[in-house]
């Protein structure tokens, strides 16, 4: 084979690498879209569930502040509480509790991550996260998750308050 054909082999083959590349960039923009496509409907589905739970939380203990958590922590919410205790020769404590549940926002490991953070009279009880890559989640997993730390922490402050 003379070397103009080889020349010619050598560009077609550099032009198929290049136009293969590009649908490969081109596939992994459209991948990246479907990502944040899933963890948005993820997340409202997951968020309105945290929503509700954390309300009825608040209204079985009286006291507690809700508050809806939308920022770099993620999207959810919490309930929280200040109490204060006078004791005769002891002066006055303040406690505080707080429940936080988030689904922290995609990452480069594209999955859906729900954390939460329980603290009962000044003191960190819980700190619990569940993940599953975007592809592969089952949701009734979360649900039952965002249902299981309310009801632990329920169960919790119910011991100590």
């Amino acid at each position: 084979m003379d070397f103009k054909k080889r020349l010619e082999q050598a560009v077609k083959r550099g032009t198929q690498l290049n136009a293969s590349r590009a649908e490969a960039e081109a596939q992994k923009a459209l991948d990246e879209q479907e990502f944040q496509r899933l963890h948005s409907q993820y997340r409202l589905e997951l968020s309105e569930r945290i929503e509700k739970c954390l309300r009825q939380l608040g209204d079985q203990f009286p006291g507690f502040r809700f508050e809806t958590i939308v920022g770099e922590k993620g999207w959810g919410a919490a309930v929280s509480r200040d109490d204060l205790q006078i004791r005769r020769g002891m002066g006055r404590t303040n406690y505080f509790s707080r429940l936080e549940m988030v689904i922290r926002p995609i990452n480069e490991y594209h999955v859906l991550d729900l954390a939460a953070k329980g603290t009962v009279r000044n003191r960190e009880l819980f700190n619990r996260a569940h993940y599953q890559p975007l592809g592969e989640v089952d949701m009734a997993t979360f649900r039952e998750r965002v249902d299981l730390w309310v009801l632990e922490y329920a169960e919790l402050y119910a011991a100590r308050g």
